[in-house]
């Protein structure tokens, strides 16, 4: 096959040929999710190098379970939920509450959606700058107070843009209980938001 069809082949088609050890199927894969993966678990646990870590080990995962995949579940919620749960994993390990992001999404390799700036016609002044990084420091700095569950929703949902349903599989409880999660987050988000600056 070319590349092109290469490229073509879904998913779940490229996790069957995995199955049959076929390498070249594998880096596909990877190339096609480990941005939005690298991304989730950075945004998770705030550390570059620790995030680089966990994603190497996620892809790792997908390589030795490619046997036991089954392809009546859709490839993108059962990675996330590789992910989400060495995430929580990581978290547990480190007892650290670091910021999902940096100001304006600003990871090394930020995601083209994330930056505050983008969709703007004009580049903002220096003063609109400030302003903008001290209003995103104070969101980051209330994001890494929340619970771990919290956080997860909350870069799933806003980060990612999922619905709730492939959030409560990625999560693995109900639709009402990512409802309660990220209406708590909001809670806690706007409390913290609103109370005097120190």
């Amino acid at each position: 096959m070319t590349d092109a069809e290469d490229n073509a082949l879904s998913d779940e088609e490229l996790m069957g040929r995995i199955a049959r050890s076929d390498e070249h199927a594998f880096e596909i894969l990877v190339q096609r999710h480990q941005r939005r993966i690298l991304n989730l678990i950075y945004r998770s646990i705030g550390d570059r190098i620790q995030a680089e870590d966990v994603a190497q080990e996620v892809f790792l995962r997908v390589w030795r379970a490619a046997e036991d995949y089954e392809r009546k579940s859709k490839f993108t919620t059962w990675v996330y939920r590789i992910a989400v749960n060495l995430c929580l994993d990581a978290l547990k390990a480190t007892h650290r509450k670091q910021p999902l992001v940096h100001l304006y999404g600003g990871a090394e390799n930020p995601d083209e959606n994330d930056g505050v700036l983008n969709g703007y016609d004009s580049a903002p002044s220096p003063e609109e700058l400030l302003i903008d990084a001290e209003e995103s420091g104070r969101i980051f700095a209330a994001l890494q107070g929340l619970p771990a569950n919290q956080r997860l929703a909350v870069v799933l949902k806003k980060f990612d843009g999922l619905s709730y349903d492939e959030i409560s599989r990625i999560l693995g409880c109900s639709v009402s209980a990512v409802e309660s999660l990220l209406v708590r987050a909001k809670k806690t988000l706007r409390e913290k938001l609103l109370s005097p600056r120190s």
